[in-house]
């Protein structure tokens, strides 16, 4: 699979949360005839990204003199090892047999472009399209 349209940084694509999104999670979905890449499994880690997001993102009360962009790279930048430890994540579920070569090389590819607040905001976008499709895939 072809992961090499799947860009985070500005500017984005156009498709990127449609077309591309949704031809990633066709090409996911076929493996899904040998038990592998169970919307389930796939949730953990699209749930996982959510929640690194949000603790970036989700600032709530400032205090005096602080700007909300510098407490978001601050943030991100105390999260990044964990943002990254992802990818070792989805290469132990890989070993187990729950995700397959496609699924593994697609986040991958989301996770190692990973390098700033917004672009840990658009991986997560792209994540939510690609389970919504991902989800439409089950018949």
């Amino acid at each position: 699979m072809s992961v090499d349209d799947i860009k985070l940084q500005a500017p984005l694509s156009v498709d990127l949360f449609d077309r591309i999104a949704k031809d990633k999670a066709a090409i996911v979905a076929i493996a899904r005839k040998d038990n592998l890449n169970e919307s389930t499994q796939l949730r953990k880690f699209y749930d996982e990204l959510v929640m690194w997001t949000d603790k970036v993102h989700n600032i709530g009360k400032l205090e005096a003199g602080q700007k909300s962009e510098s407490v978001r790279v601050a943030r991100y930048e105390q999260s990044a090892p964990f943002i990254k430890m992802l990818n070792a994540k989805v290469a132990y579920a890989k070993g187990r047999k729950k995700v397959d070569e496609c699924f593994e090389e697609m986040f991958s590819k989301l996770i190692g472009q990973i390098d700033s607040p917004d672009s840990l905001k658009h991986a997560k976008l792209f994540m939510e399209a690609f389970m919504g499709f991902y989800k439409a895939q089950e018949k």
